[in-house]
Order: C-alpha cells, then structure tokens, then sequence
C-alpha cells in the first residue's frame, strides 16, 4: 500500500473511531452523562441520545468500512463531513459548552481535517478523476 492510501485509510479509520465511542453510551444514562457531561434525568433524553449513539456507531462503521472499500470512500466521507461540521457549526453558536462537548468539538475538528485530506486523496488518487 503506498503513502497516500494509507493515509486515506488511516483518515476513515480514525474519524470511524471517534464515531464509534459514543457507543458506549448506549448502556445507561450514567454513561451519557459521563460522555456529553450533563445530567439525563429524563427518560426521552435518554432515549434520544441513546439513538445518536446508535446513529453515531453506523456512521463510524460506514467511515471504518470506507477505509478498505474504495467504492463506500465518497458516502462515508461526505456522511462524515457532514455530521462533524454540522455538529461544529452548531457548537459554534452555542453559549456555555461543557467540557466533554468542547473535547468533541476539537476531536471533531480535528477529524473533519483528516477527512478533508482523505477527499483529496481520494479524487486524486491513482482511480481518482485526476491521476
């Protein structure tokens, strides 16, 4: 494998991951309060963050995935840019983030660059339109 597709793949790879951790918030409202550090005293929170947990777990399974499925790269790419810089841009606007949000916030900052790269990678790679 040569320099750029391992970097492609290490970009998915690691943006997958960081997706994959909310998943342990599907155990209990304790581990979500732990995860985002806010109290989930109500039962439809509960349930409402324990489904972004699962959305969060396809998304990173998708990314991971993308990562060894030249044809899953685009959709992966793009789902990923999406949920980060839609959590960014929400982030941005918001008065008071907690700790544990900033933490994803800069994870995700992070993530949305190693994923920006993976795009390039991607369209100019040796299958890619310009190579």
């Amino acid at each position: 494998m040569r320099w750029p597709e391992a970097l492609l793949s290490f970009s998915l790879v690691t943006a997958g991951v960081l997706h994959l951790l909310p998943l342990t918030g599907l155990l209990s409202a304790a581990r979500l309060e732990t995860l985002y550090g806010i109290p989930v005293r109500d039962a439809s929170l509960e349930l409402l963050l324990r489904h972004r947990a699962l959305l969060f777990g396809l998304l990173g399974a998708l990314l991971i995935a993308g990562a060894f499925r030249r044809e899953l790269q685009v959709a992966a790419i793009i789902a990923g840019l999406v949920s980060m810089g839609g959590f960014l841009l929400l982030a941005a606007q918001s008065e008071g983030l907690t700790a544990p949000l900033r933490r994803v916030a800069l994870a995700d900052l992070l993530a949305t660059l190693l994923l920006l790269i993976a795009l390039a990678l991607h369209a100019w790679g040796p299958n890619g339109d310009s190579a």
